[in-house]
């Protein structure tokens, strides 16, 4: 046997480890590159949701979300304007399929993420009855409501208002909020003693978790379809098309179904 032919084992030895750890050390450094953070707009009535979803998005991708909540009219004027987010979610359809027709978002990406349900809340038991009746009844002097021209959640308040014939008269109790979670702020604190909400923003684990509400009938108001979108600074973006993905798993749709929301 050759000196040469005692090295052949050894050499391939070194070769497999060399290569192993080649794979390793490229996998590694890929990770590191795909890694990354997509700036999301955020409508306010989903920020109960979005520390859960964005948690558990982090940790089963290693991707990072920047978040910034408001009202979905704010945004849309934002991101008309040059707003460098790469995905909104929205609290309606409407603006998201505008954005597409504006240019402003990547044709072909929006889906509905889900669909709200308005709820009619006072942070004291047994002021709201089962049957919202306390509209007509009275009894109060104030009724926070997000705006209808900047919320969708405000618009789909004012159409129950306008349904149950009551627009006109309770009118003057109205305590406008910026979006929806200033006019829960409003109640919650004490400015008002009703307040048209997001059911997400009072319902823990599939119940109501203080003071008394009225669950709206959704017959009494268009469906609050809730639009996601990938803007245009989020095209080809990794992170940012991981999110949007990711909304649409059954993962994430459990988070969404517990606080409130439907599909």
């Amino acid at each position: 046997m050759k000196p040469s032919d005692l090295l052949l084992p050894w050499r391939l030895m070194m070769m497999t480890v060399v290569s192993a750890l080649l794979s390793a050390l490229l996998l590694l450094c890929t990770g590191t590159v795909l890694a990354a953070e997509a700036s999301v707009a955020v409508a306010s009535n989903f920020a109960p949701v979005m520390p859960a979803l964005a948690a558990q998005f982090e940790r089963d991708t290693g991707h990072q979300l920047g978040i910034a909540y408001g009202a979905s009219g704010k945004f849309y004027a934002q991101i008309r304007n040059g707003a460098p987010f790469q995905v909104f979610l929205s609290a309606d359809d409407e603006k998201p399929a505008q954005l597409e027709k504006d240019g402003a978002a990547v044709p072909g990406s929006r889906f509905t993420y889900a669909i709200g349900t308005l709820v009619l809340w006072s942070p004291k038991a047994g002021v709201v009855d089962a049957e919202g009746a306390v509209l007509a009844k009275g009894g109060f002097q104030k009724l926070a409501l997000a705006n209808p021209r900047l919320a969708p959640y405000g618009e789909a308040a004012m159409e129950v208002l306008r349904g149950l014939g009551l627009a006109a008269r309770l009118q003057p109790t109205f305590v406008l909020g910026e979006n929806i979670t200033q006019a829960h702020q409003f109640a919650a604190t004490g400015n008002a003693e009703l307040a048209f909400v997001a059911q997400s923003q009072v319902w823990k684990d599939g119940r109501l978790a203080s003071g008394s509400a009225w669950v709206v009938p959704a017959r009494l108001h268009p469906p609050i379809r809730q639009d996601a979108v990938l803007l245009l600074p989020g095209r080809g973006q990794p992170a940012a098309e991981a999110f949007l993905a990711y909304l649409r798993s059954d993962k994430a749709r459990a988070i969404i179904h517990k606080h409130g929301y439907s599909f």
